[in-house]
């Protein structure tokens, strides 16, 4: 059974021409884990999720994603962005944004083929929006536009998923039914997400990535409300709403 990290980070230095975003990162994320990456905001949770992607190289150490460099295994890796980076009268239906997901993954030119449309249709009706597919993007809901979103890194098919604040600004219910999806998800990929909602973290995700220039990694029965303190550097508390999921509150 092959036991290479799905992440590795060693020695991770990072800075953006002044003092270092991140310093001294040593992270091992195993192949089906779920993990969240939580810290204060210019903690450095963005950058070390594009260290992953191979978009930004390391001042210092290495990344290595299935046990080599990031840029070499991109096709294995599916990222979904936060929402806001969508332009809102972005001209696009569902199954438009889900075809994207295919793009660099056959390496052809021209259209997409019989194969590219039916992954962008199978990873629809995976996330429940495959009744959606002619419908326009920008016309959807949160909730709706972030399982495309989802959508569109599942179509090209990868064995990690990468997520950016993908609760931001979703309603509990909606929340809830992106919970049990990523669940899902979970037992076929290995997950790491970004999250500012510790409550979310706290009720299902296996690790915890704690990042505050420097990075630590729990699992999650050690979250502890000193532990988030000392990440946050101030009070936190922990409020339980009636779905049973915990949210943080500054």
């Amino acid at each position: 059974m092959d036991e290479t990290p799905a992440i590795e980070l060693d020695d991770v230095w990072f800075s953006y021409d002044g003092p270092p975003v991140l310093e001294d990162v040593n992270l091992h994320i195993h192949p089906g884990d779920f993990a969240c990456v939580v810290g204060p905001n210019g903690g450095g949770k963005t950058t070390l999720l594009k260290l992953i992607l191979g978009l930004l190289t390391p001042t210092r150490g290495s990344v290595r994603v299935f046990g080599t460099d990031p840029c070499r295994v991109r096709r294995r890796i599916g990222y979904a962005p936060q929402q806001s980076q969508f332009d809102p009268k972005f001209p696009a239906s569902v199954m438009d944004v889900a075809l994207t997901g295919r793009i660099g993954k056959t390496g052809l030119l021209g259209p997409y083929g019989r194969g590219d449309k039916r992954a962008a249709e199978q990873a629809l009706q995976e996330v429940g929006c495959h009744d959606l597919r002619k419908r326009a993007f920008p016309s959807l809901s949160g909730g709706q536009r972030q399982r495309v979103l989802i959508a569109r890194a599942l179509a090209g098919e990868p064995e990690l998923l990468l997520l950016d604040e993908p609760t931001a600004n979703l309603d509990i219910k909606v929340e809830d039914e992106f919970q049990q999806l990523l669940r899902e998800l979970n037992k076929r990929l290995t997950i790491v997400l970004v999250s500012h909602d510790v409550g979310f973290v706290a009720q299902f995700v296996k690790t915890v990535v704690c990042v505050r220039h420097r990075v630590s990694a729990h699992p999650t029965s050690q979250l502890t409300g000193e532990l988030i303190r000392d990440l946050y550097g101030q009070e936190v508390r922990m409020i339980q709403h009636s779905h049973d999921c915990l949210e943080a509150r500054q």
